[in-house]
């Protein structure tokens, strides 16, 4: 368990840091430090919105099953599968974020958010939310 574990980081944090550095390297360095910052500013966002009395319990579980998810070794798509492997875990991730976003609103994401304006703008359009 621990193993995969440790492949899946890896891989995720190499696919990361490629991104990374391939938005450096053609000149968009404003995407290259919001695609760096973007997990913390999630997991702040999540912590944040698991304070939220707003939003339910059953949602605020869901956090912990998206986690426990993500972080398992048994997955639909082995991991070892390029490009497919982390697709599940990434789709896992985002009804999560959706979800949540919703629930909470625009005021609460926005009191939680420590990203830019414009990835804010982003989260709240694509779960369906209209901006305060």
């Amino acid at each position: 368990m621990i193993r995969g574990l440790v492949v899946a980081l890896t891989a995720f944090v190499s696919l990361w840091l490629l991104a990374i550095g391939g938005l450096v390297l053609v000149g968009k360095p404003a995407a290259a430090r919001e695609i760096a910052t973007l997990l913390p500013n999630l997991i702040a966002l999540f912590r944040g919105l698991r304070k939220e009395p707003g939003v339910s319990r059953f949602d605020k579980m869901l956090i912990v099953i998206a986690v426990v998810w993500i972080a398992s070794p048994i997955d639909l798509i082995p991991e070892f599968i390029p490009v497919l492997g982390p697709l599940d875990d990434a789709l896992v991730a985002a009804l999560v974020l959706r979800r949540l976003v919703r629930a909470a609103g625009a005021d609460a994401v926005k009191r939680h958010w420590r990203g830019s304006e414009e990835s804010l703008r982003v989260i709240l359009r694509v779960a369906g939310v209209k901006a305060a």
